[in-house]
């Protein structure tokens, strides 16, 4: 497989501020150590959400393992849908 660089056309300030709810989840569950730091994890979940990039193609270019790929899209996606307020969801 091959792994080549990427652009994302977004702003670092979302980058920032995801990486920071990241960083207190982890403290808030107690999560000691991770394959990816909270600013790599952001990243990460961010091409997924913005480019649709693959999970295969996640883990290849970051090192990591597929089923990570998903724990960690999966807990930015749950992270991201807390901060939305109640009465402004619609499901």
């Amino acid at each position: 497989m091959l792994v080549y660089p990427s652009a994302i056309n977004l702003s670092t300030v979302h980058l920032r501020h995801l990486s920071r709810v990241l960083a207190a989840r982890c403290r808030e569950i107690g999560s000691r150590w991770r394959r990816l730091t909270p600013r790599r994890q952001a990243l990460l979940a961010l091409a997924h959400l913005r480019c649709g990039d693959m999970y295969a193609q996640l883990a290849a270019g970051f090192g990591i393992g597929i089923a990570t790929v998903y724990r960690y899209v999966r807990e930015a996606i749950d992270v991201l849908a807390a901060l939305v307020p109640r009465s402004t969801r619609q499901w």
